[in-house]
């Protein structure tokens, strides 16, 4: 049966952190071809259209939460995605690309502080679906913008293969880092 598991899994060392590095962002193409190996692991991803990818580094409160959702009676399961970014300071140019963000469904490649990498919205993009921005009231209070992207996905955000993370092109994408 394809449903029975086939792994244990130890106790774990706890020398692991929280948070976000990084995102890269790419526009949702049809035609973007993503490879992956039998344990779910991105070894390719081939974007024929618009290559780009747009680098966003981060420090501070962003997450990235995926939630597991089952129903015995409907007999589905599905995973939600939510990324939620805090971007310190406003700008003309950050306003433009927020409303960019906030008409189309990128595609997001999400670097944690362990080094791992993941692709949020591999199958159907990630929709942005609120995005606060604020000046705060006092001098200690966040000036710049939160960001919450939301996807729906078959499975977990798939892992990216940290050997050919040059197949996947995210180590030449400077270019796009927002200032």
């Amino acid at each position: 049966m394809p449903c029975d598991i086939t792994l244990g899994r130890a106790e774990q060392c706890k020398n692991v952190i929280g948070g976000i590095r990084a995102v890269w962002f790419f526009n949702y193409l049809s035609s973007t071809v993503i490879t992956v190996d039998g344990n779910d692991v991105i070894q390719n991803v081939s974007n024929p259209g618009d290559a780009s990818l747009y680098k966003y580094e981060l420090k501070g409160a962003s997450t990235f939460e995926q939630t597991v959702t089952s129903s015995r009676e409907n007999g589905s399961s599905f995973v939600e995605q939510k990324l939620t970014l805090h971007l310190k300071k406003l700008s003309i140019a950050d306003h433009k690309q927020l409303k960019i963000l906030s008409y189309g469904r990128p595609r997001i490649f999400v670097e944690d502080n362990n080094g791992n990498i993941f692709l949020a919205g591999k199958e159907k993009g990630m929709e942005l679906t609120t995005s606060t921005i604020s000046t705060g009231a006092t001098m200690n209070d966040m000036s710049g913008y939160k960001l919450e992207f939301v996807g729906t996905e078959f499975i977990a955000a798939n892992f990216i293969d940290s050997n050919n993370v040059d197949a996947v092109g995210l180590e030449f994408i400077v270019e796009g880092t927002v200032a």
